[in-house]
């Protein structure tokens, strides 16, 4: 069966918090080769208003898993334990 793992992280130009955290990210999809997908906050006025100042949001699979920090060491296990080959 194909990996369908699926990540995806609220952010906006600027802010450095979403610069570590997709960094952190994109160190682990380099191992992993999962799906990111980086959605600017400010590109929906929706978006904007559900996450505001509350950024990085990264979502796992449809799954909150971390605000405004990614622990490099709980992501990986995270995306480890829902891998499938």
């Amino acid at each position: 069966m194909a990996n369908m793992l699926e990540v995806e992280i609220y952010s906006r130009p600027g802010c450095h918090l979403c610069d570590e955290a997709k960094a952190i990210i994109e160190g682990v999809r380099r191992r992993f080769g999962f799906n990111l997908n980086v959605v600017n906050v400010e590109s929906d006025p929706e978006l904007e208003k559900r996450h505001g100042e509350h950024i990085p949001v990264v979502f796992i699979n449809g799954d909150e898993a971390f605000r405004y920090h990614v622990d490099a060491v709980e992501f990986e296990e995270k995306v480890k334990s829902l891998w499938r080959t």
